[in-house]
C-alpha cells in the first residue's frame, strides 16, 4: 500500500484530520513537517495557492483541503468505513463537520485553544480580547454539539465517523483551558472525549507528540 504524506505544521488541527484518518484506516502515512511562517513561500504557494495547510501527496496525486483530504482517504483505502451508509446519520455527520469548520474553528480552536494552550507554549502573549470575545459563541458550539451528540456514543451513531475525527481535533485543547473548563463543566462532550482519547489514534496525534512536546499531566 502506497503511503499518504501530509504537508503541515505538526499541532495544526486541521493537519491532524488526515493523520487521524489514516490510523483508523490502517493507511501508511508521513507528516512532512512545514514551520510556522512558511506557508506563503513559493513552493507552498504552488500546491495550496490560498496558502494554508494541509496538503497531501498520494500517487502523484496532489490534494488540499481538509474536509476533502479526509473524505479522500476513506473512499481511496480499505478499512473500516468513516463514513454512515444511512442518508440520516450521514447528514448529521456532515453537520457536525460543517458546524466544526465555521463555528468551532474560529471560536474555540483558534481563539480559545490557540491562546490559552498553544501560545504559552511559545512563550507568545495571550489576547485576552480574543478569548472572551470567542466565549459566547463556544458555548452555542458546545450546547450544539450537545445537542447532536444526545445519547449516541459518537455524532453519528454507534461508530466512528469523519465527524469526530474533525471534532476531536478541534475540541480536545478546550477543556484543558479555565474557560473550557466552565463551558464544558457537566457536558456529556466530556465523556465522548473520553472515549475518542481511548483510540490509538487519537493517543498517537496529541499536541504534544506532534511538536515532541512533553505531555501534560492529568488533573
Amino acid at each position: 500500500m502506497s503511503e499518504v504524506i501530509v504537508y503541515g505544521i505538526p499541532g495544526s488541527p486541521y493537519v491532524r484530520m488526515p493523520l487521524l484518518a489514516c490510523e483508523e484506516k490502517g493507511v501508511p502515512y508521513t507528516l512532512s513537517a512545514m514551520e510556522f511562517g512558511k506557508t506563503k513561500t513559493p513552493e507552498h504557494l504552488a500546491r495550496m495557492p490560498f496558502g494554508r495547510i494541509p496538503y497531501i501527496q498520494h500517487d502523484g496525486f496532489w490534494l488540499y483541503e481538509a474536509d476533502a483530504i479526509i473524505r479522500y482517504i476513506d473512499q481511496a483505502f480499505e478499512g473500516p468505513s468513516l463514513t454512515p451508509s444511512a442518508p440520516k446519520a450521514q447528514a448529521r455527520m456532515n453537520q457536525v463537520m460543517g458546524i466544526v469548520d465555521w463555528y468551532v474553528m474560529p471560536a474555540i480552536s483558534s481563539a480559545i485553544g490557540f491562546n490559552r494552550i498553544v501560545k504559552p507554549i511559545f512563550g507568545l502573549p495571550v489576547d485576552e480580547a480574543a478569548v472572551a470575545a470567542a466565549l459566547p459563541q463556544a458555548r452555542v458550539c458546545i450546547r450544539a454539539l450537545e445537542e447532536i451528540l444526545d445519547d449516541k456514543p459518537y455524532f453519528a451513531g454507534d461508530a466512528v465517523s469523519l465527524a469526530d475525527l474533525m471534532a476531536v481535533a478541534h475540541l480536545d485543547l478546550l477543556p484543558q483551558s479555565p474557560e473550557g473548563a466552565n463551558i464544558m463543566a457537566g457536558s456529556p462532550l466530556l465523556a465522548w472525549l473520553e472515549r475518542m482519547a481511548a483510540r490509538p489514534s487519537v493517543a498517537k496525534t496529541t499536541l504534544h507528540k506532534l511538536m515532541n512536546l512533553r505531555e501534560p499531566e492529568a488533573a
